[in-house]
């Protein structure tokens, strides 16, 4: 990333590049991050970034380890077929990655992905009408989402060429009756629409548990989506602010992710 998130770093004890590390720092934080969100499933899920400079090599967490153990050193490094490239002495959930794997592969703008089980995106997505325009957060998204339908844990290589088509050129891809995948230029840019989409949900759930919700026309949806992008975000790119403000949170609370 050409801009620094998790600057101040402790002194690394693995041996990797400057720019491996500060990925692996960036990485780290936003796992804890999740977690203080509530966006973490047991040890399950993942959250994966390209190593800068090196082709299909990728970070990830250690499979069996909670998001709130996850910190710089203890990340694990694969090949974009899940294989080990750094001796970690930690196993990776292959079959959970098979997703990640196949879009990072096809996917060169996809440099950091999540895929989440919150209870709120599970709900929409198992819902027959999917995200609706019934709230600001919600008009950020729509005609922006894939839908992909339900085919059992997706481990299956061949389910991989549905997943991207259903995708398209959207960043989003929502696995009806399962959970959301979301694509980010950069990692900030994919936290921010991770909880951007998040609070769309919460809403959308809340709003339906009340009554009949009032929708949102395409074209007030289409304004809304023009001027949203003519706004500047503070920080230099789509979610840096964001992130860093989290990361001065997680701080006062735990430091040892930078370890």
């Amino acid at each position: 990333m050409a801009t620094q998130l998790a600057s101040a770093r402790t002194g690394r004890n693995i041996d990797c590049s400057d720019a491996e590390w500060q990925a692996r720092l960036d990485l780290a934080a936003c796992y804890r991050i999740f977690d203080l969100m509530g966006w973490s499933e047991s040890v399950y899920n993942h959250i994966s970034v390209r190593v800068p400079g090196e082709d299909h090599a990728f970070l990830i967490n250690p499979f069996g380890l909670l998001y709130s153990e996850v910190c710089a050193s203890n990340l694990v490094k694969i090949d974009i077929d899940g294989n080990k490239l750094d001796g970690s002495p930690h196993p990776v959930n292959k079959a959970g990655f098979t997703q990640h794997g196949y879009f990072h592969r096809h996917l060169d703008w996809a440099h950091a992905i999540c895929h989440v089980h919150t209870t709120e995106t599970m709900a929409v997505c198992s819902l027959a009408e999917g995200l609706m325009p019934i709230n600001f957060y919600a008009c950020n998204f729509i005609g922006r989402i894939g839908y992909h339908d339900f085919e059992g844990i997706t481990v299956r290589a061949e389910e991989a060429e549905r997943l991207m088509a259903n995708l398209g050129d959207k960043h989003i891809l929502m696995l009806r009756n399962h959970g959301p995948v979301v694509m980010g230029r950069t990692l900030p840019e994919m936290f921010v629409m991770m909880w951007g989409l998040q609070r769309a949900c919460e809403i959308q759930l809340a709003t339906l548990s009340m009554g009949r919700p009032v929708l949102v026309s395409d074209d007030v949806v289409a304004v809304h989506q023009r001027d949203l992008a003519q706004a500047q975000p503070p920080g230099g790119g789509p979610g840096i602010g964001d992130f860093n403000a989290w990361v001065r949170r997680i701080d006062k609370i735990d430091r040892s992710w930078r370890d």
